[in-house]
């Protein structure tokens, strides 16, 4: 995508914030969500407006001060994620939240990555919106999930919590029981 400095501004400010600097992984993860919502006509089409959205991104992404030390992670992923590539295991997700988080509504829980569990919503006027009208998830979605909820880290291997060990709370353990139900 052919990005102007203001949107790949914007693209590194989500990554910074919501990554929380954690890690190229993190900021990967956010930044396919991010772009598959600007693929999405649920979203406005810029990034600047998904990123800037009420009430969808941590409050004064755009506005508060980022620390020039620890944004070589979200400028090096936003680089990557303008030229095209995205998270393999974040696939179609357009949402995600703290991993910490147990959403009360329905979801199908893909990966977690930056400390935020990725998932796609699973009610019916969410349906028609994954069954490929995403066009810019150039990695292959996540299918089923597995017996380990896992997050990729770059350089390294994945590490899994395995789901007898998940303690019934947060996103591993929602990705646990959707596993479990078979959605």
């Amino acid at each position: 995508m052919a990005a102007t400095s203001d949107e790949r501004e914007c693209l590194v400010r989500a990554m910074y914030f919501e990554s929380n600097r954690s890690s190229v992984d993190g900021s990967m993860a956010v930044g396919t969500v991010v772009m598959n919502r600007v693929e999405s006509q649920r979203f406005p089409s810029t990034i600047c407006g998904v990123v800037g959205q009420h009430k969808q991104f941590a409050p004064g992404v755009l506005t508060r001060s980022m620390d020039p030390k620890q944004m070589k992670p979200a400028v090096h992923a936003a680089d990557a994620v303008l030229k095209g590539a995205r998270h393999a295991k974040v696939g179609p997700a357009m949402h995600f939240h703290a991993a910490s988080y147990k959403n009360p509504y329905p979801a199908k829980y893909l990966t977690v990555a930056g400390g935020n569990a990725f998932y796609l919503k699973t009610g019916r006027r969410w349906q028609k919106e994954y069954t490929g009208s995403i066009s810019t998830a150039k990695a292959t979605p996540v299918k089923d999930l597995t017996k380990r909820a896992s997050t990729i880290l770059v350089g390294a291997q994945a590490a899994g919590v395995p789901c007898e060990d998940s303690d019934g709370t947060g996103a591993i353990s929602l990705a646990c029981e959707t596993e479990a139900a078979g959605r």
